[in-house]
């Protein structure tokens, strides 16, 4: 498996948008992806992402 690295982008309730690059292979699931940048945000000192996976921008760059 070549490991790649994905962008996801996640609405906020605030209105903006956070990305957060996620490094996995290129076969991984999508809701992987999301919930690994999920976690990543809600650990963060930023407001609340939205939890929805149909919310979520996910798209590989590498």
């Amino acid at each position: 498996m070549e490991s790649g690295c994905w962008l996801v982008a996640l609405p906020s309730i605030d209105g903006r948008e956070y990305v957060y690059r996620v490094y996995a292979p290129g076969d991984a699931l999508l809701a992987d992806l999301f919930w690994e940048a999920w976690h990543c945000h809600d650990e963060g000192p930023f407001p609340r992402a939205s939890d929805l996976f149909d919310a979520a921008v996910i798209r590989r760059v590498g």
